[in-house]
């Protein structure tokens, strides 16, 4: 992309030796299709792609609404100009944080030395893939030069935006509560786009938990009921409760899942950003372990508040057609028979589960974040919308296969109650109960439809997530 910005779109002297006026008017013929003097979204975004600079529409809107200072749908060269003007000053700021040594050269470890105070570690080997795509002369350094052109149209504004190509979290949604929430750029915080991207991932979540609704339920059935004598599969599963409560009840205790995700989000957010500053001193920056940490924090913390809900959510999926009426109906049959206690039989082994399942998130993350750049980053850092997926899915997916026993354990503690002729066993009880009578195999029933909902419920969650942000006004960073 660069070598055809460099040798195609600007002459040399546009690139080194001109006056920014001149280097900013050859770039606005360029834009400027039918000769108007104005660009509008349009040319804006056909110019770019002409350009081989397709940044995508989020950001060439975040271009053009930024740049756009008399809001009137167009952009003249004095609006483009002053656009350029400010976010090379921006970037000029940038290159001069990388540039430890002041040498007017950006090396491979200067760019490992400011990830890791970022808190993103790579080896020498990645931060030279990471030059490579952006050096155009071959000399595996970046002067300002090549740093600037390399930029010119990517709104970002500072080093950290330019490393959150590989931000974790992209509005996925797999069913478990657990993943280490979002991070947030101050200007984010301050724009509001904070809450319209929770707003977002909430409402995708909902869709895409109502969407793997059946197959929820029929993990939490063969948890519960699951055994040796009684090897529920997931056709045998599916007839049973279809045959039972037909097929509105394979969506049973879904609404309590969807509720859920409000209080949930919300909590797990406001505490995630308490233990961040606990944990850091100010104007420090958070790594990997510290996110880790307050993440899982965040987790119990969110957990603690909502769990009541999970409680009653096991139990009208367990529950028979007809013995409770609906969500409220539920708790207040608990509280009769069993007490304010039994909204937390389960809470000890959810707890333990959350730090195998983030630790492994978070490394699996990584290691595959590693692997992609050491084998597959020839021309950019950005490895795409399907990669990132696709490396979200598979950390989350093993967070899960580490924390199932725990889940399995919590689940049928929570609903022990329900089960006839079943003694009330405490977490290590019900663990050796489980070993004894079905084996370590027993730890993990359920967990195939579990597996079977991971794909279906990224792909929607995504789509939602990203529909969503379009529908509430997010910008991508």
């Amino acid at each position: 992309m660069l070598r055809w910005l460099r040798g195609l779109v600007l002459p040399a002297a546009a690139c080194q030796d001109a006056e920014p006026p001149r280097r900013y008017e050859t770039l606005f013929q360029q834009l400027d299709r039918n000769r108007d003097g104005v660009v509008d979204i349009g040319e804006l975004q056909e110019g770019l792609r002409n350009l081989g600079i397709p940044l995508g529409q989020d950001a060439e809107e975040k271009i053009f609404t930024t740049g756009d200072i008399n809001k009137d749908g167009k952009l003249d060269f004095e609006e483009f100009m002053k656009y350029l003007k400010d976010h090379e000053k921006k970037m000029k700021l940038a290159f001069k944080s990388l540039d430890k040594n002041n040498d007017g050269k950006i090396e491979a470890s200067e760019i490992v030395q400011s990830l890791q105070i970022l808190g993103l570690t790579i080896s020498e080997q990645q931060a030279k893939l990471i030059l490579q795509s952006i050096d155009a002369d071959g000399t595996m350094t970046v002067d300002w030069n090549e740093w600037r052109d390399y930029f010119l149209f990517n709104p970002v504004t500072d080093i950290e935006e330019i490393i959150r190509f590989w931000k974790h979290s992209t509005g996925i949604d797999i069913g478990d509560s657990l993943t280490i929430p979002d991070e947030f750029t101050e200007d984010e915080k301050k724009s509001g786009q904070w809450w319209r991207q929770l707003l977002a991932g909430a409402i995708a979540g909902a869709v895409s938990r109502t969407s793997t609704a059946p197959l929820d339920r029929l993990k939490v059935m063969m948890q519960v009921h699951g055994s040796k004598s009684d090897k529920m599969n997931i056709y045998g599963g599916f007839r049973q409760m279809v045959k039972e409560g037909g097929v509105r009840s394979l969506w049973r205790g879904n609404g309590t899942n969807v509720i859920k995700i409000a209080p949930e989000t919300a909590v797990k957010f406001w505490a995630y950003e308490q233990y961040k500053k606990m944990l850091t001193e100010e104007g420090q920056n958070v790594g990997t372990f510290e996110r880790f940490v307050s993440g899982s924090m965040a987790g119990a913390t969110a957990q603690t508040f909502i769990y009541p809900m999970e409680v009653l959510k096991t139990r009208l999926a367990v529950g028979k057609t007809g013995q409770y009426s609906g969500l409220f109906d539920c708790a207040k049959k608990i509280m009769k028979r069993e007490g304010v206690g039994a909204f937390y039989k389960g809470y000890i082994p959810n707890l333990l589960g959350i730090i195998p399942y983030a630790g492994i998130d978070l490394a699996v993350y990584e290691l595959l974040k590693s692997h992609w750049l050491d084998n597959f980053a020839k021309d950019t850092v950005n490895p795409g919308v399907m990669v990132l997926l696709g490396c979200g899915a598979l950390s989350s997916t093993c967070g899960q296969l580490a924390s199932y026993p725990l889940a399995l354990v919590r689940t049928r503690m929570q609903a022990q109650a329900m089960v006839d002729g079943t003694p009330q066993l405490n977490m290590v009880g019900l663990f050796r109960r489980i070993i004894s009578k079905e084996g370590i195999p027993g730890l993990y029933r359920g967990i195939a439809p579990n597996f079977m909902k991971v794909l279906p419920a990224v792909g929607i969650s995504y789509v939602v997530y990203e529909n969503m942000k379009q529908t509430l006004g997010v910008t991508q960073k």
